[in-house]
């Protein structure tokens, strides 16, 4: 049978690094299966975090990908603030390496008033006038589309507008209701304009999905309509080669960026303690963070003493991230110290519960991410300021270290939150408004 086709507009695409990518990259891995063909259209000489050549095994055999070049501000906002060539800096709302001065304040008050709705707004125009007249000679059934960054967003948009095409508008993180929102320095006329363009998202998709409940309500209560819940997941392939074998240490660990607004502490105040109190414990316990950490949380470790049972490990590659995550004896999961956190699922969530070892969630202990961990007997969840229950925690699950019960994976059924169960809602969807 003739697959319908579907035109997918990402801005991260392989050989970008890191979790923004895996959305769309997982979904075109298995729109086929469910009778969609997926086209993706993307950035060409993209400035992206990191790179990763370990996520080109999940680009489908075969399939059709389109490019616009793009122009980025990135390399003018390295000059202002004197940052090398080669730093990371997409992140720069989440992690820092040293008190913000005032270049950086001056380049966000830039970034945040002349580049809406983000600093890829220069690829909305060439990109809108490439596909139009590709899909002039190529018609497609449907459009998706993936924000952030929501010039991805802005693009299908127009050409929604512009042809009449059914549009699926994804979010896997909000507009203006995204924690680093307020954190712009926007004139009013920028926060019209930003919630004018979102607004034109709501009027002409014809359906909207987001990847928490507490978000999909956010969204209805702005003006959006026909909101479905699809959260981000895990893909099975890729724990296949995967050898597990349990770190020696007593191990937690934390892949990804961790920023001022998770902060743990609280968490690092317990481990001081427990350091003072229980005989071996600072020769068993290692904290392990895996990616970008903010300054601020290295000042609490060091605050804490507990430098010595630390180990940065930095950017890794996808695949060295889960063998470590699916070794350690922990995995800790912070969410966001922000007011919507309640709705944040970290893309990492599901690949905690895909390596099945035991979470500890710190944040508020009705949002979403709380739940599925509990609810999938996956791990704990404590507020970040309960201390008590905090060293609770850490002492059970020490216990169990320490007498070889640790070593049991988690065993539940998670079925439900697998990449390829995730794209038949995603099919589902596309079905649904053509």
């Amino acid at each position: 049978m003739k697959r319908k086709k579907v035109l997918i507009i990402s801005y991260y695409w392989p050989p970008c690094g890191g979790i923004g990518v895996l959305r769309c990259l997982k979904i075109a891995k298995y729109l086929r299966h469910f009778g969609w063909e997926p086209i993706v259209f993307t950035a060409e000489d993209a400035h992206y975090p990191n790179i990763d050549y370990s996520n080109d095994k999940d680009i489908p055999d075969g399939i059709t990908i389109l490019k616009q070049k793009i122009w980025e501000p990135y390399h003018i906002y390295k000059w202002i603030t004197g940052k090398k060539k080669d730093a990371n800096v997409n992140n720069v709302f989440y992690t820092k390496s040293e008190k913000a001065g005032l270049a950086h304040q001056f380049s966000v008050w830039i970034r945040s008033n002349f580049f809406i709705p983000d600093a890829r707004k220069f690829w909305i125009q060439p990109s809108v006038k490439f596909l139009l007249q590709y899909l002039d000679e190529n018609p497609v059934d449907a459009i998706f589309s993936n924000g952030p960054p929501h010039s991805n967003t802005r693009i299908a948009t127009l050409l929604k507008q512009k042809t009449g095409i059914p549009f699926l508008a994804d979010f896997q993180d909000p507009w203006t209701q995204v924690d680093y929102y307020q954190l712009l320095h926007l004139t009013k006329w920028a926060d019209d304009k930003h919630h004018r363009l979102e607004q034109d998202v709501f009027k002409h998709a014809d359906a909207v999905s987001i990847v928490s409940p507490t978000w999909k309500n956010d969204l209805k209560e702005i003006g959006a309509k026909n909101v479905s819940v699809i959260p981000w997941g895990y893909d099975q392939d890729d724990f296949k080669n995967i050898k597990r074998q349990i770190d020696e240490k007593f191990t937690l660990t934390h892949l990804g960026i961790m920023g001022y607004d998770r902060n743990p502490s609280v968490l690092f105040k317990v481990l001081k303690d427990l350091i003072e109190e229980v005989e071996d414990f600072e020769n068993d316990v290692e904290i392990k963070l895996v990616g970008q950490v903010d300054f601020s949380v290295l000042e609490a470790i060091q605050l804490n003493g507990i430098e010595g049972i630390l180990n940065l490990v930095g950017s890794v590659s996808r695949s060295e991230a889960l063998q470590l995550c699916c070794n350690s004896n922990l995995l800790l999961l912070l969410l966001n110290q922000q007011s919507n956190a309640l709705g944040r699922i970290p893309g990492k969530l599901f690949e905690y519960l895909a390596a099945r070892r035991p979470i500890i969630v710190l944040g508020a202990e009705e949002s979403d991410a709380t739940t599925i961990v509990l609810e999938s007997k996956g791990g704990v969840g404590a507020n970040y300021e309960d201390y008590d229950k905090i060293k609770k925690i850490i002492i059970d699950y020490y216990q169990q270290y320490k007498t070889g019960n640790l070593q049991n994976p988690v065993n539940s059924h998670i079925q439900q939150y697998s990449n390829q169960s995730l794209t038949k809602k995603v099919a589902a969807l596309l079905d649904s408004i053509i």
